[in-house]
């Protein structure tokens, strides 16, 4: 197996891009950023979307399933309108999106029919995942349309979606949707070919990272400099999540021609960011990253070695304090008593409930509120930890 670069320069032994990259049956998540499709962010360039269309129907002609998850609405629908930039207050955006998602569409139907091929549009906000029910049954109508042979073109609702329920931009909706999807690859396909050491705008002799280990990548930071400039932060940080859940990324030009087809090839485009060892199941990677929470709970040291090194459940007996209100079935925040995160996980007791009984003995619980919801208040398969800790939950 051939020597490979780590994030930092050095060497490292590891799998390859081929050995690491799905098989000629394999389902990917290729996410399209506005800067592959518009000209200066505003209206949508017909021939990028007829050669992504293209590439695209190649891969599901080598047997390949492919989700796609595209930007576009606001820029399409500011070119509409006649706006000279992309609106900038909510409900802008909002209206530019309305306008802007049926062009967009329209013109993924035309590119893909000129090829034989159907499109499927799924809107989505993160109140639609976020349900577990919904969640399952967006798995379930995504499964079906691959099954049927369409193209699946999922967006955020940005028509409707409010600070609340949005996904923030869509290379974390790319990163949900790999898990909702199953897939084996995700590729964000952006405007620069991938990481760099360094800024490459500023340092002229930047390298750019043909592989990068996801447990080296630090998600508040953007990982080693360079990774975090400008919109690449985003980036990284959907890649990191989906290596959580055991997908390779890799992040390449979507400008080049033919750079789907070099990427499931095991050519060196990109730079690739390869998985965690052991992934987190698809559940536990909704509970970390697609839920919210609604309070924190914070604990002691003694509970948070039982959870991080042990990997058992909290107990009444660890909790030291709440913030927030929650209730049962609720994603928390569990925390360090100086407020550092290290795990999430669902509720087994309101907060109201569980102010009562922190503290307590397991053996308390009942006689203290009149019923037991169980002895853990966040049960370890309900609890994520978060952090180089993961591979325990």
């Amino acid at each position: 197996m051939r020597e490979k670069r780590s994030a930092d320069g050095g060497a490292s032994a590891g799998p390859t891009r081929r050995d690491l990259l799905p098989k000629s049956t394999g389902r990917l998540v290729v996410k399209v950023g506005s800067g592959v499709l518009t000209r200066g962010g505003v209206g949508l360039q017909p021939r990028v979307v007829s050669r992504l269309a293209s590439e695209i129907c190649a891969l599901q002609d080598a047997g390949r399933q492919v989700v796609l998850v595209s930007s576009g609405a606001i820029a399409a629908g500011s070119a509409r309108l006649g706006l000279a930039r992309r609106p900038t207050e909510m409900a802008g955006k909002q209206a530019a999106a309305a306008v802007g998602q049926t062009h967009l569409i329209w013109m993924y139907e035309r590119a893909f029919g000129r090829r034989g091929r159907k499109v499927a549009q799924i809107l989505l906000t993160r109140d639609d995942l976020a349900d577990r029910q919904r969640f399952l049954n967006a798995r379930h109508t995504l499964f079906e349309i691959l099954r049927l042979g369409a193209v699946p073109i999922i967006n955020e609702n940005d028509s409707v979606a409010v600070e609340e329920i949005q996904f923030g931009d869509n290379d974390h909706l790319s990163a949900l949707v790999t898990n909702l999807a199953e897939a084996d690859l995700l590729v964000i396909l952006t405007d620069i070919d991938g990481l760099y050491d360094r800024d490459p705008r500023l340092h002229p002799q930047a390298r750019r990272l043909e592989t990068v280990d996801a447990e080296g990548m630090a998600a508040e930071t953007g990982g080693p400099s360079g990774f975090g400039v400008g919109g690449m932060r985003s980036k990284v940080e959907a890649a990191r999540q989906a290596a959580a859940h055991g997908v390779p990324t890799v992040i390449a030009s979507g400008r080049r021609a033919g750079v789907l087809a070099a990427i499931v090839a095991g050519e060196p485009v990109g730079t690739l960011v390869r998985p965690r060892a052991r992934a987190l199941p698809s559940r536990k990677h909704w509970i970390a990253f697609t839920l919210r929470p609604s309070g924190i709970i914070l604990v002691d040291a003694g509970a948070e070695r039982a959870i991080v090194r042990s990997g058992k459940s909290l107990l009444a007996s660890g909790v030291r304090g709440l913030r927030g209100s929650f209730g049962v079935g609720e994603c928390v925040t569990i925390a360090r008593e100086d407020g550092h995160e290290f795990a999430r996980g669902m509720a087994s007791y309101s907060a109201a409930d569980l102010e009562r009984i922190r503290g307590l003995k397991s053996a308390d619980i009942e006689k203290t509120l009149g019923y037991h919801n169980g002895d853990a208040v966040v049960h370890r398969d309900d609890l994520v930890v978060l952090g180089a800790a993961e591979a325990v939950s």
